[in-house]
């Protein structure tokens, strides 16, 4: 299974970014073999609009079956959700760490979007 985790760099070390659409990272984490990439989402930094739908679809294209971000839209959530990619919430966490709170159960999972658009 992989999880893709909304980050502010591109290693395990890095903060947990609470930006979904306009994450300048996403580590992709391979749970079958605890291995992982970087994808980059520059192209999202500066969308004036459709950021969180943009990132959403890279997330499926990816074939991740579930994200860790800080926060997502409405937009995105509807995206994800119909990609059948599960969204988890978490805040103050380095990736490793949300990576563990995910391997362990204890991560939120999100009944909907917990901001609005264009949140950044």
């Amino acid at each position: 299974m992989k999880i893709a985790i909304s980050a502010t760099g591109n290693d395990l070390c890095s903060t947990l970014d609470a930006r979904f659409g306009r994450t300048s990272q996403f580590i992709i984490y391979d749970l079958d073999n605890d291995s992982y990439i970087s994808v980059d989402n520059e192209q999202n930094l500066t969308s004036a609009q459709g950021a969180g739908i943009q990132s959403a679809q890279t997330i499926i294209k990816a074939e991740a079956e579930a994200v860790i971000t800080g926060n997502v839209g409405p937009n995105a959530f509807r995206t994800l959700t119909a990609g059948n990619v599960d969204i988890y919430l978490g805040t103050g966490l380095t990736v490793q760490e949300a990576i563990d709170k995910f391997k362990n159960g204890t991560l939120q999972k999100a009944s909907g979007n917990n901001v609005e658009g264009h949140w950044m």
